[in-house]
C-alpha cells in the first residue's frame, strides 16, 4: 500500500529533499510551509514528478489551530497518515548568548520546540493504534547542535534542538506498545539555506571541510536517512539519535 507522509518546513532544503525521496518509492506527500509558498509549489511539482501524489498544507507550526487543521487536512485529502517528519526549524544570526535578547529567543522556541511537540502530539492522535490509528513512524530533526553546543554562535538553537532529542527517547518509549516508532536524525553541516538565515551562507562550506569527510553535506544525504527511518527497513528502530555529520 502506499504510504502517506506529511512534512513539515517542506518547501526547502532537507524537507524538500524528503518529499523528493519520498516521491521516487510512490509515496503521497503532504508538504507544510509557512510562508513561502512559491517554493512550496517547485516542492510539490518535483513531487509530482517524481511518481508521488502531493498537496500543499500551509501553517505555522507555533499555532495550535494551525497544526490541527493541517494533519486534519491531510487525512482528509490523503485518508491514512503512515509517516511524519518533524522538520520546520528556524535560526537566527550567529552571537553569543548575552546578546541575545527575549524576541529572538521565544521565536526559536516558540518554532523549534512548542512546534515540533506540537505537531507530535497531533502525529500520534491520528497514528497510534489506541487512537484509532494503523501505526506508522515519527523522524524528527535535531542537529548536531544539540551535542556540540553551537557557543558564539546560536546556543539557543542548540538547546531547542537538544530538546527534540529528549522528546524523541521519551515519545518513543510512550507510543512504541501502539504501533508507532520515533526516531531522529541529527544533521551536521549540510548545504542548505538554513546557513544564510543565520548570517553565514559559506558556514557549511567552511566547516565541513575541517569535517572528517573533508566535505559538507547534502540534504538528499540526510533524506536517505530520513526515509529510510520512515520505511518498513528500520522496522526495529525506535528511539535512535542518528548522525548524519560527516564524522563531526
Amino acid at each position: 500500500m502506499t504510504k502517506v507522509v506529511l512534512i513539515t518546513g517542506a518547501s526547502r532544503g532537507i524537507g524538500r529533499a524528503t518529499a523528493r525521496l519520498a516521491a521516487a518509492l510512490g509515496w503521497s506527500v503532504g508538504i507544510n510551509y509557512s510562508n513561502n509558498e512559491a517554493a512550496a509549489r517547485e516542492t510539490a511539482a518535483l513531487v509530482e514528478s517524481a511518481g508521488g501524489r502531493a498537496h500543499l498544507l500551509p501553517g505555522n507550526v507555533a499555532e495550535e489551530a494551525a497544526v490541527i487543521a493541517m494533519f486534519d487536512e491531510c487525512l482528509r485529502v490523503f485518508g491514512r497518515l503512515d509517516g511524519f517528519v518533524n522538520n520546520a526549524g528556524i535560526v537566527a544570526p550567529g552571537m553569543p548568548l548575552a546578546d541575545m535578547d527575549a524576541a529572538r529567543m521565544k521565536r526559536i522556541f516558540d518554532t523549534n520546540v512548542y512546534g515540533a511537540y506540537l505537531c507530535a502530539r497531533e502525529a500520534i492522535r491520528r497514528m497510534a493504534k489506541d487512537r484509532g490509528g494503523q501505526g506508522g513512524a515519527i523522524v524528527n530533526l535535531s542537529s548536531a547542535a544539540a551535542r556540540l553546543g553551537a557557543p558564539n554562535e546560536y546556543v539557543d538553537y542548540a538547546g531547542s534542538k537538544a530538546a527534540i532529542d529528549t522528546m524523541t527517547i521519551g515519545l518513543s518509549k510512550e507510543v512504541g506498545p501502539h504501533g508507532v516508532r520515533v526516531n531522529a536524525v541529527r544533521p551536521g553541516l549540510i548545504d542548505t539555506e538554513i546557513h544564510a538565515s543565520g548570517g553565514r551562507p559559506d558556514r557549511a562550506a567552511v566547516l565541513g571541510a575541517q569535517t572528517p569527510l573533508g566535505r559538507a553535506g547534502s540534504a538528499e544525504e540526510v533524506a536517505e536517512t530520513i526515509v529510510w527511518l520512515l520505511s518498513d527497513a528500520s522496522s526495529y528502530v525506535t528511539g535512535a539519535v542518528i548522525d548524519v555529520t560527516g564524522g563531526r
